[in-house]
């Protein structure tokens, strides 16, 4: 059974992660029990046992008894079972994330770091302060410069709290928020809007990776007041840019966002859903799993703005049905991930993939903006299996040629998802390009975007060499890389046999599988059989020429 959080995590005044006011998204942190996964998973906690093992050494938040938590349906396809639940749904139930991953049990707020970052002042004391470790494969850490940086400002600290001592797992600078009234920056006229936000996004040295955080008006409906008012729901996207020190991390991140707007302007505990692969553990330990914006971003070990600046472009509501309709369907096919019958592929089945797919499942239409190329794709699969003696990284580059970009790189999924959501704001509803009428999320947010917001987050510093904007195609990604790239091998994580469910069905292959089936009967019986009847050519000639008769 999920015991009470009280009872296993004591912290005086406000410092527990569920206290009064806290929240992860569109919940009242109220709402939930934290857990650890070892522990949850050997009682009977309403989250699914694949989900639980992931997160057996983590703080996890996890619904109280009684809550509606998402669930799904086993021996189909996770767009079946999402149309099924869409057709079905009750509207008025705000269903419930599996578990939020939170880190740790404690947030100090309003919170005074020393320039030797050895203590925390808060509303309950001086604390001794510590950094929980660095992962032995992190690259970088907390430094000199860091403790600089967060000693200028007030912040924001998730941790663990014993005593008068406090384990720092998240160092959130708290003058990162959205002032109630943004000044307008709006994008330039007849440019299209994904132009205009590629040029917004590197419009600062290094994707604006040293520049000040910044928060701005794209657009706002007119007779909507000056001011945003505190409560209203939200619906982002978040696009991490390039990483300085990793070169398969040129193409960012995407992720989206539920949550509501804040009296004093604050985004921290708005709940991002991060997909990431499952099967290999992460340099920076980042796991799969709606989290809270501060944890995302400033987690000291996996927290994006640790190693890349990033860009968030927000969709204020008048109404919360759109976000609710969202974040219940991802919390859906949270279930399906951790269960791998939604596998996870850096190519085909992405973090874009993933988020966009979802997004035109529930009606909205996200323009699709095709291959790369389908004939580079055709040469390289033989040309990267040749020269590299290997078909599964021939097969990669072949998916990375193929598939639509809107779906492979993030920052084509970001400059399209603003893109239709500045048109829809503006324009309200339309046909989309091939006809089809809106779906439901479409009908929804062009009724109810009041506003458009464009926030720049910069990179903290640290250690880490600093980022840049993302990549937009295969062949920026390609200029890009150098002649000997920096790869960080990490090891394999593979759900064991005891946990994974034998009620999968069959996914789709991705194009790789097809092309090196007509490669390899190529290379098996075509090539063969024409040599052999050009053999057989130069017989027949030579035979001629030396029997004329």
């Amino acid at each position: 059974m999920v015991r009470d959080a009280t009872t296993r995590h004591r912290a005086p005044g406000d410092a527990s992660a569920l206290g009064p006011g806290a929240a992860f998204g569109l919940y009242a942190a109220a709402d939930f029990d934290l857990e650890d996964g070892a522990s949850a998973l050997s009682g009977d906690c309403p989250t699914i046992p694949q989900a639980l093992w992931y997160f057996q050494r983590e703080t996890i938040a996890v619904p109280k008894r009684g809550r509606p938590v998402a669930t799904f349906a086993a021996r189909v396809s996770v767009s079946d079972d999402l149309r099924s639940w869409l057709a079905q749904r009750d509207a008025s139930t705000l269903e419930f994330p599996p578990l939020v991953w939170v880190a740790a049990a404690h947030v100090l707020t309003e919170a005074r770091l020393s320039a030797d970052a050895s203590t925390l002042e808060s509303r309950v004391g001086a604390l001794r302060a510590s950094l929980v470790p660095k992962i032995a494969l992190n690259r970088s850490y907390f430094d000199a410069t860091s403790a600089a940086f967060f000693h200028q400002r007030t912040v924001r600290a998730r941790g663990t709290m014993n005593g008068t001592a406090f384990a720092i797992r998240t160092l959130w600078p708290e003058d990162w928020r959205i002032d109630r009234a943004p000044a307008d920056a709006l994008l330039p006229p007849g440019v299209p809007e994904t132009l205009a936000l590629r040029a917004r996004m590197r419009a600062q040295p290094s994707g604006g990776a040293r520049s000040p955080f910044a928060a701005s008006t794209l657009w706002r409906r007119a007779g909507v007041p000056d001011r945003i008012p505190p409560g209203r729901t939200v619906l982002a996207f978040m696009l991490n840019g390039a990483q300085g020190d990793d070169d398969e991390a040129h193409g960012g991140h995407f992720a989206l966002i539920t949550g509501r707007t804040d009296e004093q302007g604050s985004i921290a505990d708005w709940l991002v859903n991060d997909f990431y692969a499952l099967d290999s553990e992460s340099e920076k330990g980042i796991l799969a799993a709606p989290v809270p914006l501060d944890n995302y971003l400033a987690d000291l070990n996996s927290g994006q703005s640790w190693y890349r600046p990033s860009q968030m472009l927000v969709l204020v509501l008048a109404q919360e049905r759109a976000a609710v309709l969202l974040q219940a369907a991802l919390n859906r096919v949270y279930n399906h991930f951790w269960r791998h019958q939604l596998p996870y592929r850096h190519a085909s089945m992405n973090c874009a993939g993933i988020s966009v797919d979802l997004l035109r499942l529930l009606g909205w239409h996200i323009a699709a903006r095709g291959p790369a190329s389908r004939a580079a794709a055709t040469i390289a699969f033989p040309y990267v299996a040749a020269t590299e003696r290997s078909v599964a990284k021939a097969r990669v580059a072949f998916d990375y040629l193929v598939e639509d970009l809107t779906r492979l790189m993030p920052a084509a999924a970001f400059e399209e998802c603003g893109a239709a959501a500045l048109r829809l704001a503006a324009a309200g509803l339309a046909k989309s390009v091939s006809g089809a009428a809106a779906g439901p999320l479409e009908r929804m947010l062009a009724d109810d975007i009041e506003r458009v917001l464009y926030v720049h987050l910069p990179q903290l510093p640290s250690s880490r060499v600093f980022g840049d904007a993302p990549v937009v195609t295969p062949w920026e990604f390609r200029a890009r890389m150098p002649v000997e790239p920096q790869i960080v091998p990490v090891p394999p994580r593979p759900l064991p046999d005891a946990l994974w469910p034998h009620d999968l069905v069959p996914v789709e292959r991705p194009a790789s599988h097809y092309a090196a089936i007509v490669w390899g009967t190529l290379l098996v019986v075509g090539i063969p059989m024409f040599l052999f009847g050009r053999f057989r050519e130069w017989r027949r000639k030579r035979k001629v020429v030396s029997d004329p008769s």
